[in-house]
């Protein structure tokens, strides 16, 4: 393992740690990396030295320095921006969601962002601000928390290679888009994206029920439907960054020949988005006022009827959930995965019926090999803490290159 491989994965290990514990042993994570204390030291003190990480213990531990920058993640939706900023140990300082209108196209969207992202800038300085509350230390302190990196999970694929936007199907315009790209020009530091079910999976896997899990899939279930896919405990994307991108799967043999647009068969039926359609042809339009894009995707209204007792809007949802059971027993069936964890905005609206419903069907077609399903324990939150992790790695691994 070279020198700055080394590096790269202690940070790794320590990021990990932030979620619980915090403080690591020196010790203990060269047991673990495999690697020799004094081997390790030496890289932990190059760390030390720029800024990166806190020594405790006479440097017999390590952890994060809170205060050497910030990141933002952001998750854009198809019907909204939720910005978060955070610490260089991960710890949110200040977050804020708002409404987008994707009738608009990309342009106004992308503008939308980099304001958000300002946004978030100007509150880290405030509070910098107020904790330097006399002129003399207000005039020489250096920016508190400086913006290291950004991250930003897209409802799209997302090519490795070019970090291309290829196609937002719930996002008109939204064609091979060059966000990262913009976002580097505008705001002079590393910018990763990811699809945003691959950015949730990577936050339930760092702060989540599928922490520690190596072989998980996490169905992210919102306006549209898909997966972030984790094998022997690495993300994969595939050759163009569509690996589990499930608003593709057929579940219904004799219409494979139909088109169904960019939106695909499954996310048709198996999404807010499908939800909001079947509501609206059992329940009425009446029931469902609407005034945007982003509103008619909105399965909001047959949570609320279910609610309210309407028998109707309970056999919408049955019949929803039993299309997404049959999709994960397809998808064990090709990965046979450790946990599937359930998450998203969907997922809040009735999730013991959704759970119910998804272990029966998956337990009828596959018996004994049926993983265990849980609920994401992070609810909407997995992308963004996703998205956060993702900022500080894409930091440190900026810093790693000018350190080593």
């Amino acid at each position: 393992m070279g020198k700055s491989r080394q590096i790269e994965t202690s940070l790794d290990q320590i990021l990990a740690t932030v979620a619980s514990e915090r403080v690591v042993s020196v010790r203990d994570l060269a047991r673990e990396l495999g690697v020799k204390p004094p081997e390790l030291k030496k890289q932990v003190r190059l760390l030390s030295r720029a800024g990166i990480i806190r020594l405790g213990g006479r440097g017999r531990t390590l952890a994060p320095n809170p205060s050497f920058g910030s990141v933002v993640g952001i998750d854009l939706g198809a019907s909204h921006l939720h910005f978060a900023l955070a610490d260089f140990a991960g710890e949110i300082l200040n977050d804020s969601t708002e409404k987008i209108r994707p009738e608009d196209g990309p342009q106004k969207l992308i503008a939308q962002i980099k304001r958000g992202i300002r946004r978030q800038e100007a509150a880290v300085k405030d509070q910098g601000r107020g904790a330097n509350s006399n002129r003399a230390a207000k005039k020489s302190a250096k920016p508190p928390f400086p913006l290291r990196g950004i991250a930003i999970g897209v409802p799209s694929p997302v090519v490795p290679a070019t970090r291309l936007v290829s196609l937002a199907n719930n996002l008109p315009g939204w064609k091979n888009i060059r966000l990262a790209q913009v976002l580097e020009r505008d705001f002079r530091v590393p910018v990763s994206i990811e699809n945003d079910a691959n950015m949730a999976a990577m936050g339930e896997h760092w702060r989540g029920v599928a922490r520690g899990v190596s072989n998980f899939v996490f169905i992210a279930l919102g306006t549209g439907i898909g997966a972030g896919v984790f094998v022997d405990g690495n993300l994969v994307r595939g050759r163009t960054g569509s690996a589990g991108e499930l608003f593709r799967m057929n579940v219904e043999w004799p219409r494979w020949d139909e088109d169904f647009g960019d939106v695909g068969y499954f996310e048709t039926h198996v999404s807010g988005m499908g939800i909001a359609a079947h509501g609206r042809k059992l329940l009425g339009a009446a029931a469902a006022e609407s005034s945007n894009l982003a509103a008619d995707r909105d399965a909001y209204f047959v949570f609320e009827s279910l609610r309210q007792g309407n028998p109707q809007a309970r056999t919408v949802l049955e019949k929803v959930f039993t299309m997404l059971g049959v999709g994960i027993a397809n998808i064990v069936a090709v990965l046979d995965p450790d946990l599937i964890v359930l998450g998203g905005g969907v997922v809040r609206g009735a999730p013991e019926l959704l759970l119910a419903t998804v272990e029966r069907v998956v337990r009828r077609i596959l018996k004994d090999l049926a993983p265990p399903i849980k609920i994401s324990a992070l609810e909407d939150k997995a992308q963004m803490h996703g998205a956060v992790f993702s900022a500080l790695t894409a930091a440190q691994n900026a810093l790693l290159d000018q350190t080593s």
